[in-house]
């Protein structure tokens, strides 16, 4: 009966190409992003709305060794991403029927993340300036968004459609990396798919700029020889996973390997993943 438990287990975490690193804490059941930052050995993670309004220092192997408070309601957290000086910022966009109107990025400073107490961050708004109603109709129900990334003082997000047979569209939009009320400069959009194993659940760029990661539930698509700032094209390579649980957070840990994290929904996920890429 051991033997075959073990063989059972072993059979049920057959992750694909993934290679497990370790279980999240329970704190981190509904994570939702991760980002590896200059100047810190931890790996950062956010759990998504309806959660406490803390960021979350995680070690290579999952497990929490710092928390901190932030002083802004978790509207809708749904993504991290850092720039070249070490401040992280957190997508304070997710945005499920397209009501919204306080879609934000929160800067924290990069001291502020050794600090022990609660802390201030300057806020980042924007705006869609194609959607004039809110919500829209359920035909352009487009300004969800789970992804986002930091490149060359900008903020590049992609969103997440919630229209029936057109889950996998995905619309990139570039705003400033600065404080201020910003309308989001439409770049290009991409197809992933039909189903809801399409939604873009989380993004990042390479620390050189030639790759871009985008994730669903389902696969990885990783962009390359793109024109510009218009990461959408250019060549595509997806990687399909083995297994399809609620995929939420993915980053560079370096040039050829992105980390991976899902929420624990269903009996599945709550795990640190890491991948190699070519």
């Amino acid at each position: 009966m051991f033997l075959f438990s073990l063989l059972l287990l072993v059979a049920c975490n057959n992750f694909g190409e993934l290679e497990l690193l370790g279980t999240l804490s329970k704190n981190l059941e509904e994570v939702s992003g991760n980002e590896v930052v200059t100047g810190s050995s931890l790996i950062w993670m956010l759990n998504d709305g309806g959660n406490k309004s803390k960021i979350y220092g995680v070690s290579k192997k999952g497990k929490i060794v710092k928390d901190i408070t932030i002083k802004s309601k978790n509207n809708d957290w749904e993504d991290l991403t850092s720039d070249d000086k070490g401040n992280l910022y957190v997508g304070d966009f997710g945005n499920n029927f397209s009501k919204r109107k306080n879609l934000a990025i929160l800067k924290i400073k990069h001291k502020d993340l050794f600090s022990s107490k609660k802390i201030e961050v300057e806020k980042i708004k924007f705006y869609y300036p194609n959607q004039t109603k809110f919500p829209p109709k359920k035909k352009k129900l487009y300004f969800d968004s789970e992804a986002f990334f930091y490149y060359k003082n900008s903020f590049y997000i992609f969103t997440k459609s919630r229209v029936k047979d057109k889950f996998g569209k995905t619309t990139l939009y570039k705003i400033p990396a600065k404080k201020g009320n910003h309308k989001a400069e439409y770049i290009s959009e991409f197809n992933n798919g039909k189903e809801m194993v399409s939604w873009i659940t989380s993004a990042d760029i390479s620390k050189d700029g030639s790759k871009v990661a985008l994730l669903s539930p389902s696969s990885i698509l990783i962009f390359s020889d793109f024109k510009k700032d218009n990461f959408l094209s250019g060549k595509v390579k997806r990687i399909t996973f083995n297994n399809q649980s609620q995929k939420e957070g993915i980053c560079f840990k370096d040039t050829n390997t992105l980390l991976i994290t899902d929420e624990k929904a269903h009996g599945l996920g709550g795990n640190l993943y890491q991948l190699k890429i070519d």
